[in-house]
């Protein structure tokens, strides 16, 4: 971590974007060494304390069950830096399921408390409001995750000046099947998990319409069901669709859920992407999901990442109980459950610790999967250029050939603590749908 921002060095970084753990600026100064790059940076809940930057650098990267867990990486296991392990959690786990053309692990570099002072006051009046509430900048964290940034391409390479860059949160593309699935749950086999989360979502009034998008649309493999995916996240983005020109958001929200697409923010966005795709009036849109379309197909990336999905085989209600075994827990669930329906579960109780590990590693790198977000970044190749390092696609309506580039992001190291919040949430998601469902039926009556 050789390289160090400074307080100069803060007006050349801007918001670009934020989740729940990290803030993501994009560098617009002049610098070699950070042109065409984003930092994400952590950030503190507010009714948190803030550790000492010391502290933060010197605290325990894995915990003594995370270290059994994931034995077999020894990268992992020999960090003694719980924010870096991430970094090499990417780099040595996600890199190699989902391609190391595809992935890229960024480095670390140090930041001073002033620039991140400096930041945290340039940045605050561009976030949510409900996120500036809920956290800050972590003056406290002396680095941050220095990446390319994935919206753009490098500069003075071939092709013209514009480029167009499309990030989607693809969500779960299959349907679980495990026998393990409790028969009061037999809907998860038949109903999305995202599906069945909008609803919960609505209810607490995160979103204000049920999304258009279906995953299994995205990641069937069917060009018509793969537009009518896009189509469907175009029309309610939320925090899983959005679109750039040139690095700057032209449709979707930067930290946090956007307004659905009416008319006029459909025909903003028509006309902004003018200036990549020469369509009719009218023709843009509809050509740029032929231009997704064809670089998912072509790049293989979904297939990529629903394999990766699949390590979950057997369900967080399968994984629950291994889990347990794991951290020397009682199971709590099968405490809960007749002799009869504990019975299902005897098999992964029974089953090696090694086989457990297995089980849970697969489920919490599965879970970095079905979290993760895929940029997409787009830009027409000039007549004769030629050499290019990128691939391309050709869109036959306008005539058009464009160099594509295709990334995973977001790819989080899921921690081993939070195995009991997502079976709890799973409830939760499966109980609200199934109570919507009655509630429906009942009104029908």
């Amino acid at each position: 971590m050789a390289l160090t921002l400074k307080e100069q060095d803060a007006a050349h970084w801007v918001y670009r974007g934020e989740g729940a753990v990290n803030l993501v600026l994009a560098y617009t100064g002049s610098s070699p060494s950070f042109i065409g790059k984003v930092i994400r940076i952590r950030k503190a809940p507010r009714n948190g304390s803030q550790s000492k930057g010391a502290s933060v650098r010197n605290s325990i990267a894995l915990t003594p069950h995370e270290r059994v867990l994931w034995k077999d990486v020894h990268q992992l296991i020999s960090s003694s830096d719980k924010e870096i392990v991430g970094q090499l959690y990417v780099q040595h786990v996600m890199k190699p399921l989902l391609g190391s053309n595809y992935v890229d692990a960024g480095m670390y570099v140090l930041v001073t408390k002033e620039f991140l002072e400096l930041v945290e006051k340039n940045v605050t009046g561009q976030r949510p409001a409900w996120r500036v509430d809920a956290a800050r900048v972590d003056t406290h964290c002396d680095f941050g995750l220095l990446m390319s940034d994935h919206s753009l391409f490098v500069h003075g390479s071939q092709g013209s000046g514009h480029c167009l860059s499309v990030e989607i949160k693809p969500k779960c593309g299959f349907l679980p099947l495990s026998r393990f699935i409790s028969e009061g749950n037999a809907i998860k086999r038949r109903i999305t998990r995202f599906e069945m989360h909008q609803t919960l979502k609505l209810l607490q009034g995160e979103i204000s319409q049920l999304s258009e998008y279906n995953p299994l649309d995205l990641f069937s493999g069917s060009n018509v069901r793969i537009q009518k995916a896009i189509r469907g996240l175009l029309t309610t983005p939320q925090n899983n669709f959005r679109v750039f020109l040139n690095g700057s958001l032209i449709l979707g929200g930067l930290g946090g859920v956007s307004k659905d697409t009416d008319v006029c923010i459909a025909k903003a966005f028509e006309d902004e992407l003018k200036s990549v795709i020469q369509a009719d009036d009218g023709q843009c849109t509809d050509n740029l999901f032929t231009l997704v379309t064809e670089a998912l197909q072509k790049s293989g990336v979904l297939d990529n990442l629903l394999e990766v999905q699949k390590l979950d085989n057997i369900d967080i209600e399968g994984a629950i109980h291994a889990y347990h075994d794991i951290v020397s827990q009682q199971c709590m669930v099968c405490r809960e459950l007749n002799e009869e329906q504990a019975q299902i579960y005897t098999s992964l109780h029974s089953a090696s610790l090694d086989e457990k590990l297995r089980i849970v590693k697969n489920y919490l790198i599965a879970t970095t999967a079905k979290d993760c977000s895929l940029m997409l970044c787009f830009r027409p190749r000039n007549e004769g250029d030629s050499g290019s390092v990128y691939n391309n696609v050709y869109l036959e309506s306008t005539k058009q050939a464009f160099d594509f580039k295709v990334y995973f992001i977001d790819l989080d190291l899921k921690r081993l603590s939070k195995v009991e919040d997502y079976y709890e949430l799973d409830k939760k998601i499966v109980s609200c749908y199934r109570q919507t469902i009655k509630m429906d039926q009942e009104d029908m009556k």
